[in-house]
This record gives structure tokens, sequence and C-alpha cells, in this order.
């Protein structure tokens, strides 16, 4: 039997993270993969079993590249900055010339998946989404924002702002464009009205 050719695996895996991020999930070819990542099809399936598994593992290696970020977007001081700096944070991300243009998840989400990538692309959204509800919440025990405000409304409402600024990077859109937008977008995000002032107390002749 000939022996399998030699690859670094995380060569491979950035490799075809490219061409999924460019083609989505369903539109990602096993050519298309095999051609980026400089091997042949019985070296991918020996190395990883099937597209599925070598998406799973792009994935895995995306969430390491992005390892930290959220933690740092929800330390933000006020749900106003938490909206910001992700909004800003994708806006800068999407349009990084490291990598193409929008975000891996989102091009992939586009796609009809089925199965166990549409489960990981599920589980992708709703730890995001729990983070920001939660860190809402949070800004709601502490009066940074109005009693009752819908922190899973709102977690929802940022998501999908950051999903429009995804895909409009991938069309083109410029990081200026993006920020402007989110700047714009984070109106939507109630504050705690002032309270009132009191008014000066009038003396007596």
């Amino acid at each position: 039997m000939g022996r399998h050719r030699a690859f670094d695996v995380d060569e491979a895996l950035d490799a075809a993270m490219n061409v999924f991020w460019l083609k989505g999930y369903e539109g990602a070819s096993i050519s298309d993969l095999t051609e980026a990542m400089g091997i042949n099809s019985p070296s991918l399936y020996a190395a990883f079993g099937s597209k599925e598994a070598l998406f799973h593992a792009v994935l895995d290696r995306y969430d390491t590249r992005r390892e930290g970020v959220i933690s740092k977007i929800l330390d933000a001081p006020t749900a106003r900055d938490v909206a910001l700096r992700y909004l800003c944070g994708i806006a800068d991300y999407a349009t990084d010339q490291k990598h193409p243009p929008g975000c891996l998840l989102v091009k992939a989400g586009l796609s009809p998946a089925e199965g166990e990538v549409s489960k990981q692309l599920a589980h992708q959204k709703a730890a995001t989404e729990l983070a920001l509800r939660e860190r809402f919440e949070c800004a709601k025990r502490e009066g940074d924002l109005p009693k009752d405000a819908d922190s899973a409304a709102l977690a929802v409402y940022v998501i999908a702002i950051g999903n429009g600024l995804c895909v409009q990077a991938a069309t083109g859109a410029s990081r200026e464009v993006l920020n402007q937008i989110a700047q714009m977008a984070v109106s939507g995000v109630p504050a705690k009205a002032p309270a009132a002032a009191k008014s000066p107390a009038t003396t007596k002749g």
C-alpha cells in the first residue's frame, strides 16, 4: 500500500478554513479543500475522517484564535460599552486582511447545513447569545439598564447587527463604514433614565 503524504496539520486546517470561509460549508467541495490544503483526498480522509469532521476541526481552531475575546467584551463597564465593543470588534475582525472578509461562522451559517454541522453552528451562536444576555441581566441588577429592559431581545439585537456587519464586510464595506454603523446601532441599547434633579429649596425672606 502507498503511504499517505505527510503534511502540517495546522497549515492544512488554515487552508481549509479559508475555503469554508469563502464558500461556506455546503459550497466547499472535497476537491476545493484538497487543492487548497495541498493533499489528496485519501490523506484528507485518513487525517480527519470526513468533510464534516474536517469542518469541526476548523471550527475548533477558529475558536482557539478567538479565545478571550468575549471575556474582554463582557468586561466593558456599561451595557452600551459592551454592545459597542462587541460590534466594533466584529468590524475590525471582519475587515482584517489576514483572512477572508466577513466571518467564518456567519458564512457557514448562510449555507443550508444539516446534521451535526448545523448543531455546532447553532451551539456557537447560542453560547454568544447567552453570554451577552447574562451580561445585560447583570447590567439591569446594577441599574445600568432599565428594569424593564428585555435582556434576551437585546442580546439577539446585538448579534443580529454583528452578523449584518459581517455580511457587509464580505461584500466590500470598509472598516470605517462598519464602525459608523456600530456607533449608530448602540443607540438601540436602552440607557437608564437619569435621576430627576431635586428642586432647590426655597428660603423664606
